[in-house]
């Protein structure tokens, strides 16, 4: 596969995840979107990377990935704790503010 069919894969996988944060109807599917678009943005630096023979891009990926990895553990622990205060995930009952 040359360097333009993965660069059209990581373009497609972006859109697919921007359109989920854009609708953003449930809290988990919010974090579903930016995991494929973190995703894609690994699988462009990584492609970069392997045409140009160089390192720096698979380094990037690692360390979005590890960012990822962190986010998701801070996210789906504030995800339980909201659904136990509220009963539900999505993001339409969770705007109302209560004082």
């Amino acid at each position: 596969m040359s360097l333009n069919e993965y660069l059209i894969l990581s373009s497609l996988l972006f859109c697919l995840g921007l359109i989920g944060v854009i609708r953003r109807k449930n809290l988990l599917m919010l974090f579903f979107s930016t995991e494929i678009m973190l995703n894609a943005v690994n699988i462009g630096l990584a492609a970069v990377s392997h045409f140009h023979q160089d390192l720096t891009g698979q380094m990037f990926a690692f360390f979005i990935i590890a960012i990822a990895a962190s986010e998701v553990a801070v996210g789906l622990g504030l995800l339980i704790l909201l659904y136990k205060r509220k009963n539900s995930i999505n993001l339409d009952t969770l705007q109302n503010m209560e004082g």
